[in-house]
């Protein structure tokens, strides 16, 4: 166990993660976590049951919501918590970078895990692609900021989490906590990191067109609420498309050692 093992809270949102989430909960106690919190997310099937048979923490959620069970997980912390770590009961993260992860923590805020390798394209649903397209394009345009991705696989430090005040509840908080890290100027970094396809279950994310148009609407609202809406006021001012090139490296925090700035 490791100093960033041992005060890291683990939250893994679950909804209808019968067959995938004890071998979730499993392989994070391999890794040396202890505090797992399984948020079930509105289940029909047996995975509240099973994740308390696993050994994790449960906390049962009456209404449905990617961003209400992270927000969820991340409320009466447990004594000693320093780090949040959000994990998906699909079993499609990349365990073995948690390693990474802890040797990173000492120095940064955030740690997110970017999906680069091309292997795992097809591992991600069409609507998984755009957005990972769409959102850090647009956060570039507007934050002047260079991300990779959006992957759900992240890290936050709990001082640094409770200065963003988060508020959306549905598919945008990836997207929120990005772009609030940004505005506190918190040390942020990404490290690559594999997906892999889920062992069984099914995916919650529609492959199609209509998941497609449903994730870039997402994500525009999330960006204008964060933009304009009224916890906008003192926030950076808006860079216009002509401005980005102009923007200096300095300015930017790597998106991916050794990556472009």
């Amino acid at each position: 166990m490791t100093p960033f093992t041992k005060s890291t809270l683990v939250i893994v949102p679950a909804h209808n993660e019968e067959d995938c989430v004890a071998g979730v909960v499993q392989r994070l106690q391999m890794r040396g976590f202890s505090a797992i919190r399984v948020v079930d997310n509105v289940s029909t099937d047996a995975t509240a049951r099973i994740a308390r048979t696993a050994g994790a923490e449960l906390i049962s959620m009456t209404d449905r919501g990617y961003g209400l069970a992270c927000w969820a997980g991340g409320q009466n912390l447990p004594p000693g918590i320093e780090w949040l770590l959000y994990c998906n009961a699909d079993a499609s993260d990349d365990f073995e970078a948690y390693q990474k992860f802890a040797e990173l923590a000492s120095d940064h805020d955030v740690i997110l895990g970017a999906r680069t390798h091309p292997e795992d394209r097809g591992h991600m649903s069409t609507p998984q692609r755009f957005g990972n397209w769409l959102a850090p394009f647009l956060i570039r345009l507007l934050w002047g900021h260079e991300f990779t991705n959006l992957g759900p696989q992240r890290a936050i430090r709990v001082a640094a989490y409770h200065k963003l005040n988060m508020q959306d509840r549905g598919f945008g908080w990836t997207i929120e906590m990005q772009i609030r890290a940004i505005e506190e100027n918190l040390r942020m970094i990404e490290i690559p990191v594999r997906t892999y396809p889920r062992p069984a279950g099914k995916s919650k994310i529609s492959g199609n067109l209509h998941g497609s148009l449903s994730a870039g609407a997402i994500i525009l609202t999330t960006l204008a609420r964060l933009r304009l809406g009224p916890l906008a006021s003192g926030r950076q001012p808006l860079i216009l498309p002509d401005e980005v090139g102009k923007l200096s490296d300095a300015g930017r925090r790597p998106a991916v050692p050794g990556g472009k700035s």
